[in-house]
């Protein structure tokens, strides 16, 4: 069988290569070729759009390009929650495309329970991304309750005063921006 290795990892200083370097020994072992390695730096809740070796897999895959795809977990193929990843899913399984987990040996198109398996992993990834999210809000209320101000740092009134100065003589707010270094947006707030 040919065989598509999607990798992904979520932040630059992360390394695919280990899971690339993993995929190719299990796929030769099972005696596929692998024909492609398809990667994205992204996060996995990032739509198909917004990660391009994803949308390069599905490509290949509309044209029959390998028969198997196989990467290193459910949530390192989508975190989109269960009704995304199993659109995927059953999209590789409708152009005659198994899938493989390498890790999860179970989450697999060759295997007789793959559906069920699959909707349930699929929740559990996306209810980690809203964990992570949660434990990110609550890192940004901590740091506002130790009084840091987060955000954009404040404009001295001095140059608001100016920025409506300027715009009270007739200038534009591109005029003013150019002439501050700020956006045309910002000095748009500042003289309101």
């Amino acid at each position: 069988m040919r065989c598509l290795i999607y990798s992904r990892v979520s932040t630059a200083d992360q390394h695919y290569e280990n899971q690339i370097t993993q995929l190719t020994e299990y796929a030769l072992k099972q005696g596929w070729t692998v024909t492609e390695v398809k990667t994205d730096t992204a996060s996995g809740s990032k739509s198909i759009d917004e990660r391009q070796g994803l949308k390069e897999v599905f490509q290949l895959a509309h044209k029959k390009k390998f028969d198997i795809l196989l990467f290193w977990s459910l949530d390192r193929f989508s975190r989109e929650g269960s009704r995304k990843t199993l659109e995927y899913l059953t999209t590789l399984d409708s152009y005659g495309i198994q899938w493989h987990s390498f890790t999860e040996q179970y989450i697999s198109s060759l295997g007789i329970f793959a559906d069920a398996i699959i909707s349930l992993l699929s929740c559990l990834a996306k209810q980690e991304r809203v964990r992570i999210s949660e434990r990110t809000k609550a890192g940004l209320e901590r740091v506002k309750a130790q009084g840091i101000r987060l955000g954009r740092p404040a404009i001295k009134p001095e140059v608001v005063q100016r920025a409506k100065d300027l715009r009270a003589k007739g200038l534009s707010y591109s005029s003013i921006g150019k002439e501050m270094h700020l956006s045309k947006a910002r000095v748009y707030q500042l003289c309101q």
